[in-house]
């Protein structure tokens, strides 16, 4: 059973080991069955931390094996890492700051996963609360300020008519309002 707990294995405080053996099978020691790197991805997930151990020299593979669920998760569409990104990564190798990279990028990752739900709130907010809400309201109120010049009575329901000439100087004055209070929020949004 791949979801069980580290305590629910018996390995309390232990890594569940998993086995490779030449034949690519993994083996779970703690539910006595064969996985694959699925399984693998799940127990990720899902937190239960693991070791995979080479079944015939006992070495720690931990590392290759998840860098081939990686590889299989941008192979199959779920790219994450973008190209860029890679080069970078690829370039780092061999250079003198290769030894700062692994620590750099976890304290990054353990930064991104402790804000993570205030980045998720931002975004299910939405737009309303970021500075662009106020300037595509803005938009709209000039652009309801236009329809009135160019279609007078269509976004008000005036039943009749104003004079055309009173009427346009009307409009054009609200408009110019209009616009000097999208000039004040726009100032007070660049501060």
């Amino acid at each position: 059973m791949v979801g069980r707990s580290k305590a629910a294995s018996g390995e309390a405080g232990d890594a569940v080991i998993i086995k490779k053996y030449a034949n690519r099978r993994l083996y779970n020691t703690a539910s006595s069955s064969y996985i694959t790197l699925e399984d693998l991805a799940r127990m990720v997930r899902e937190n239960i931390d693991f070791k995979v151990l080479d079944a015939k020299t006992g070495d720690d593979i931990t590392h290759s094996i998840l860098t081939q669920i990686i590889m299989d998760e941008e192979a199959n569409g779920g790219q994450m890492l973008p190209v860029s990104f890679l080069r970078q990564l690829i370039g780092m190798y061999g250079n003198s700051m290769q030894a700062m990279m692994p620590s750099y990028l976890e304290a990054s990752m353990a930064n991104f996963r402790d804000n993570q739900s205030k980045i998720r709130e931002a975004f299910e907010k939405g737009m309303s609360a970021s500075p662009f809400a106020a300037i595509h309201e803005t938009n709209m109120a000039m652009m309801r300020a236009a329809a009135d010049v160019f279609l007078p009575g269509v976004t008000k329901g005036k039943s009749k008519p104003a004079e055309p000439a009173a009427e346009a100087k009307d409009e054009i004055a609200a408009l110019r309002e209009q616009m000097a209070t999208m000039q004040k929020k726009l100032d007070e949004l660049g501060k």
